[in-house]
């Protein structure tokens, strides 16, 4: 079978459509339809019921699922680990949300290095759904997200929750309206709705940006206000060039850690996980 067949299958079943699985893998829908015909008739059975509105998986389809997925994983895997020099035995992939850099990547990276020099460590920034989908289809070992989804190849757990909190570039108290020097940051869409209900009055702020590091380096060059993960800012707050904003309510954001059910690596990717709970202070 054709790891690209089984890519297509997987594509499709996540999505219901075969359109979409098309633009996700930058292919014409015809060529997803016609990998999912050899597959059919590989399989000598049907794997998806074609309806108005999408496509639902038959029940030999999901059945496949399992397969196909550990197929593409065992292929990924492969890939990374033939080309490995000698010093190496093994390698590991993390997908890390964009904002989710800064505070974890780096001490992940350097204890692994540390503790296991004998593993590769591949680190892909991303967002959340994009991370999601490429853990899904093996390209991937594990992810931290602000997405918890449930997906029957994977698992999802959460990992921390990180604090939001106001701080400006000089020490002021919470004001409602329009403030000038205020840099909006998107932490997703329960950070967006929460925070319209803490500031009903907010108007649209000059500067937006949805990556934290730029909008804290806007802020300390610049000078400003906006809301950063308590350890993103705590640093700075001790080294006073930024003050955590009186009375200012505060927002927690979820982040969670995905991998596979059926690892190819079971050893390897528990050791990863372990090394990312030790990194954000959680007893393994």
């Amino acid at each position: 079978m054709n790891i690209n067949h089984m890519r297509a299958f997987l594509e499709v079943a996540r999505n219901g459509s075969f359109q979409v699985a098309a633009e996700n893998l930058y292919v014409t829908q015809s060529t997803v339809s016609a990998r999912i015909k050899v597959l059919e008739d590989q399989l000598n059975t049907t794997l998806f019921m074609r309806k108005r509105d999408g496509s639902e998986l038959t029940a030999s389809g999901r059945n496949f699922i399992r397969y196909a997925t550990t197929a593409v994983r065992a292929w990924e895997q492969a890939k990374h680990e033939i080309a490995l020099p000698e010093e190496l035995e093994a390698m590991i992939s993390l997908g890390v949300q964009m904002n989710l850099w800064q505070q974890i990547t780096p001490s992940w990276i350097e204890k692994m290095q540390t503790d296991s020099p004998e593993i590769g460590t591949r680190v892909v920034m991303d967002y959340s759904d994009s991370l999601l989908s490429q853990l899904a289809d093996g390209e991937l070992d594990l992810t931290l997200t602000y997405v918890n989804r449930q997906q029957s190849e994977l698992r999802t757990e959460l990992l921390m929750e990180d604090e939001l909190v106001l701080v400006a570039t000089e020490q002021r108290k919470v004001q409602s309206g329009w403030v000038k020097d205020y840099v909006f940051v998107d932490w997703g869409d329960e950070f967006r709705e929460a925070h319209a209900l803490a500031y009903p009055d907010t108007q649209a702020p000059r500067l937006s940006v949805g990556i934290g590091m730029v909008g804290l380096d806007y802020i300390l060059n610049y000078g400003g206000a906006g809301y950063f993960p308590e350890r993103m800012v705590e640093p700075h707050i001790e080294g006073g060039r930024l003050y955590r904003v009186e009375n200012a309510p505060t927002f927690k954001r979820p982040v969670y850690l995905s991998y596979p059910k059926e690892p190819i690596n079971q050893d390897i990717l528990d050791m990863a996980r372990e090394t990312i709970r030790q990194v954000v202070g959680l007893d393994t």
